[in-house]
């Protein structure tokens, strides 16, 4: 059952929710893809400021193609050597697409955590694989602890992406001297956030399993199936079905098609059928 501020609101599959955290994951592999290339224009050959002082003519484009060659990356002049010494607005861009990987990451844990809770007085709509006991008081309790060490990971990520912030701001003039605490939290930020992903994967993400029975009975004994209904009852009469339905523990179905009879049980079997809950059509009378 898909839900907004923690409340049902229409039916949808796990697969379409998995498929979604799919495509945003997708969405920041590409723009870190992007911000790749911010650092492949370097300002060796500069010298001191930018000004190129006592360095031999042709010497900086000498130096990146050397250094391109070297290293086999496609590496090219700064067009303006003394904005590149100082400028570390490539770093404020890289971090940034991490801290936004590491929140969506995040999120995806919390969200793993909240459908995996219970088991028995929670969503409990899916099972995340068994790593250690959770509790050396409360028997047979299981803590979802990859998505939480997961969640700590991203935290470390998202301060860092404060710590680049501010010492690429606290650059003074013509040189950055902050620039050894912006390499140290890039690449443990990458390091840490490369390792949780691959943590995430392999001891969580592939051995999950759904409550597929729960998961059903969950759906149709929600009221925020009658949502289905605007379009052949009304959102007045839909909001008063759901209604009663809440205060008196009744059923979408008991209130709809028995005891007021608004459908026949042919079209709510057209309206719920599974096909239509998960691509729902236009359905009117």
């Amino acid at each position: 059952m898909g839900r907004t501020q923690l409340q049902d609101a229409v039916p949808m599959t796990l697969g379409q929710e998995f498929n979604s955290y799919a495509t945003t994951i997708g969405e920041d592999v590409r723009r870190l893809r992007d911000a790749q290339s911010l650092v492949l224009e370097i300002n060796m050959g500069a010298t001191a400021i930018g000004t190129r002082v006592n360095a031999p003519e042709g010497y900086p484009e000498i130096c990146v193609n050397y250094l391109a060659k070297e290293v086999g990356i496609p590496l090219t002049l700064s067009p303006d050597l003394i904005e590149a010494t100082v400028d570390t607005g490539a770093y404020v861009q890289i971090m940034g697409t991490l801290k936004r990987t590491a929140v969506k990451i995040s999120k995806i844990c919390n969200d793993l955590r909240l459908l995996s809770s219970g088991p028995r007085t929670g969503f409990n709509e899916i099972n995340l694989p068994a790593r250690q006991p959770g509790s050396s008081i409360m028997p047979g309790k299981v803590n979802p602890v990859i998505p939480e060490v997961v969640n700590q990971t991203c935290f470390y990520v998202i301060g860092q992406d404060l710590t680049v912030t501010m010492a690429a701001e606290a650059g003074q003039l013509q040189l950055n001297v902050m620039e050894p605490v912006i390499a140290f939290a890039m690449f443990t930020s990458l390091d840490y956030l490369s390792n949780a992903i691959q943590t995430l994967i392999d001891k969580c993400i592939i051995g999950i399993t759904a409550n597929e029975a729960h998961c059903y009975n969950m759906v149709m004994n929600s009221i925020g199936i009658v949502t289905q209904l605007n379009p052949i009852l009304g959102y007045e009469e839909s909001a008063s079905i759901a209604g009663e339905a809440l205060k008196l523990n009744k059923s979408v179905h008991q209130i709809v098609v028995i005891e007021r009879k608004l459908i026949t049980q042919e079209k709510w079997d057209e309206i719920y059928s599974l096909d239509n809950l998960i691509n729902p059509k236009f359905i009117t009378k």
